[in-house]
């Protein structure tokens, strides 16, 4: 039998190695613990609060702990993302970021105080918003090729809707107008929902629309899609070609993620990370974003997450730049 000393300074060198190691390798044995806070930057029964919430009814399964949806709307998204980037990064604290949230409300506003890149952790990429290019049925083009023509022919004559200066469908045009000379008056209305009228009507000519209210619409004969802004083709209406047949290198679109405040633990990122990779491998995320009208996207992980969140902020910036959009 080993002397009485050895064997307390062998429990004593055991209780240290146990004490002493690494926060993540902890956090990873332990986590979930309590209940989860997800900030959703948007109101009560918007799509991404749809999403979210769908998001915490699975992890709330999966993980063994609620997960409590808070909704933060306000300042282009960024008032949830600074509440979620003061808040401990224990994974207690998770977010609902688009790409309003990381890329384009920090660019369109000279003082956001925040920045995403630097203050929150990517987790998940959970879809893709796809916007068609639609019409009234009344307009002189069915292709885009004969749009092109149609408005180079008639400067000034027609005009766009959008949700709003600075938003994805005012910049998509600003982008299209500039690289093809066009001349098309823009007319903002307060959310795309607040156009559809003057749309439907034929007040205004041509808008961008996420799927939600372009495709019933377009399959209703209520508008016509000349095309998407994603290169990769529509799964939700394959019929509807992709802008970038026509006009080679336009691919654009929203998206919806997940996040943490920064330096949160590898291990608990990852855990998160998988259970959200199991979730969107099952039949009923597909068919929750067939009924949000979102496109499907590769499950990525965390680090390809990061960079692809940091890719897309630089290249929205020049894009706010040609629209010449701003908030303040």
């Amino acid at each position: 039998m080993k002397p009485l000393f050895a064997r307390c300074a062998g429990w004593l060198l055991l209780s240290l190695a146990a004490a002493t190691l690494p926060a993540a390798a902890q956090d990873s044995r332990a986590y979930p613990s309590q209940p989860i806070k997800l900030v959703v930057p948007f109101p009560a029964g918007s799509l991404v609060d749809v999403l979210g919430r769908s998001l915490g009814e699975a992890l709330t399964a999966s993980l063994k702990q609620p997960v409590v949806v808070d909704n933060k709307p306000g300042a282009s998204t960024l008032l949830g993302a600074k509440i979620v980037a003061a808040a401990p990064p224990d994974g207690y604290t998770l977010f609902v970021p688009t790409v309003t949230t990381m890329s384009m409300a920090p660019q369109l506003v000279s003082r956001p105080g925040i920045d995403p890149l630097k203050e929150l952790t990517p987790i998940a990429r959970l879809g893709a918003t796809n916007f068609f290019l639609s019409v009234h049925p009344s307009f002189p083009a069915r292709t885009m090729k004969e749009w092109i023509a149609e408005v180079r022919k008639n400067p000034g004559k027609y005009s766009y809707a959008s949700s709003g200066n600075g938003s994805p469908h005012h910049i998509f045009m600003e982008l299209l107008k500039k690289e093809l000379a066009l001349d098309i008056v823009h007319v903002p209305y307060k959310g795309s929902s607040s156009s559809m009228p003057d749309l439907l009507s034929g007040k205004v000519d041509m808008a961008f629309l996420d799927g939600t209210l372009a495709i019933p619409n377009i399959k209703a004969a209520k508008l016509f899609a000349l095309g998407t802004s994603m290169a990769k083709r529509s799964v939700l209406m394959p019929s509807a070609p992709p802008i970038a047949e026509t006009v080679p290198g336009f691919d654009w679109s929203g998206w919806i993620g997940v996040a943490g405040p920064a330096q949160m633990p590898p291990a608990v990122v990852n855990v998160l990370a998988g259970e959200i990779r199991r979730l969107q491998g099952t039949p009923e995320f597909a068919e929750l974003l067939n009924k949000a009208a979102m496109e499907p996207t590769e499950p990525i992980a965390p680090a390809q997450m990061a960079e692809f969140v940091r890719k897309e902020h630089e290249r929205w910036g020049p894009a706010i730049k040609v629209s010449g959009a701003t908030q303040d």
